[in-house]
């Protein structure tokens, strides 16, 4: 995932709300969200090339999502391990999310940012930052930096999810599709310096990533909705190059007890 905003606790339906664009190569080869057959108990997608996932959800509620840390200055590890099994071994395990944040070998990985847990606690963490923060109830978000770092489309996006979700007692998946799917860049003033070049600053400071010119953009974007009855629904949508829609797969299913 390059952009993630999470309500926790901030609805009086959905204890746990995430809205949240994945952009990646088009060439990467990708499975759509599914129920894995190794696994049956897990709701991901699947990143082909390494194995591992970006965002997901199981039976049980155990929630994962995943961003990279972008650093044009500093060298990415070649033997890194792919940092999709933080996502799925997480799902497939059966530790509490601080334990498993704690034992996890941050320089084994190229830079991540980690959100763990379920609708009752999640938690941050990052081979980029010390420490394991639990996310306290509100509106929250990660891009390719830390937790709440104030960019252009974390800032505007997290603002929108909380005006949504105070303005709408009722809704459904679809509703948050327009929060996903704003294009405008940020101005030259308000990117970020993250060592990259200004051109493709400029590209990835939208919440939805057009590039084509880099045959790079939005592939997926995804809304979970956790409710107080136990009811899960996942709602995905998928992206061409073009930034045209390529498909939509949705799942509802009650949450299971551990």
């Amino acid at each position: 995932m390059c952009l993630i905003l999470i309500a926790l606790q901030s609805h009086p339906d959905y204890p746990l709300v995430v809205a949240a664009n994945r952009d990646e190569y088009f060439g990467r080869p990708t499975r759509p969200a599914a129920f894995w057959p190794e696994a049956p108990q897990m709701l991901a997608g699947q990143d082909l090339n390494a194995g591992g996932s970006w965002l997901g959800i199981t039976r049980q509620g155990r929630f994962a999502a995943l961003t990279n840390v972008r650093d044009g200055r500093r060298p990415e590890l070649p033997d890194a391990v792919s940092r999709g099994h933080l996502v799925t071994d997480f799902l497939t395990g059966r530790q509490p999310p601080r334990d498993y944040l704690k034992q996890l070998d941050g320089a084994r990985y190229n830079g991540f940012n980690l959100i763990c847990g379920n609708a009752e606690q999640l938690l941050y963490g990052s081979n980029r930052q010390a420490g394991i923060s639990p996310l306290s109830p509100g509106i929250h978000g990660v891009s390719n930096g830390a937790l709440n770092t104030p960019w252009p489309k974390l800032r505007s996006g997290k603002q929108a999810l909380g005006e949504f979700l105070s303005g709408n007692p009722a809704f459904a998946s679809e509703d948050l599709l327009p929060l996903l799917n704003h294009r405008q860049r940020a101005p030259d003033h308000q990117l970020p310096d993250t060592g990259v070049d200004l051109d493709w600053e400029r590209t990835l400071s939208s919440r939805f990533i057009e590039g084509p010119a880099y045959h790079y953009g939005t592939r997926s974007s995804s809304v979970l909705l956790m409710g107080h009855n136990g009811q899960i629904q996942f709602t995905e949508w998928l992206w061409d190059e073009y930034g045209e829609l390529a498909g939509r797969r949705d799942f509802e299913f009650t949450r299971e007890r551990d």
